[in-house]
Parts: C-alpha cells; sequence; structure tokens
C-alpha cells in the first residue's frame, strides 16, 4: 500500500514536470538551447517511475521504495514550501 502511495505521488510529480515541458513547447521556452536538459529531467522522471515498478516486480520492495523516495523528498519539501507560503503570507522585504 505504501508503495502505491509513493508512486502516485510520484506520478503527481511526473504530470507536473510534463506539464510545464508542454507548456514550455507551446510557448516556445523549450527549444535546441535547453532541449537537452529537459530530456535528461524527462528521462530521469520516468526511469524513477519504471525502476520502481520493474523493481517491485522482482519481489525488491524496499529498494523500489529507496527509488521512489529520491523524487518523493524533493517533491514533498517543494509543496511543504508553497503551502507555508500560501497559509504564512511571508513578508520577503
Amino acid at each position: 500500500m505504501k508503495f502505491w502511495i509513493l508512486w502516485g505521488f510520484d506520478a503527481l510529480i511526473a504530470l507536473v514536470v510534463l506539464f510545464f515541458f508542454v507548456a514550455g513547447l507551446a510557448g516556445g521556452r523549450v527549444s535546441s538551447f535547453n532541449i537537452l536538459l529537459w530530456m535528461v529531467l524527462l528521462l530521469s522522471v520516468a526511469a524513477v517511475l519504471g525502476g520502481a515498478l520493474w523493481l517491485r516486480s522482482k519481489a525488491r520492495r524496499g529498494p523500489a521504495m529507496a527509488v521512489l523516495l529520491v523524487l518523493a523528498i524533493p517533491g514533498f519539501l517543494c509543496a511543504l514550501f508553497f503551502l507555508v507560503v500560501l497559509i504564512g503570507h511571508p513578508r520577503w522585504n
């Protein structure tokens, strides 16, 4: 059960990354100058999701959870930061 919660959270992060990639393509911000960075980002997110599923299918639950945590921990910290900013209304000056 914990695996699928983490995998779902990572899939949500992957959807956010994919959204910004498609929006960048539509707006012209993704170009030949930075396409390599985008491909590395998209492939690494896909490798985390696919690698965790592959490890789980090989009955390697611990390493699969570790792979998922590589993406979930920074995603959770980013979401927590935005939540604090939205709730706290900090003064940035």
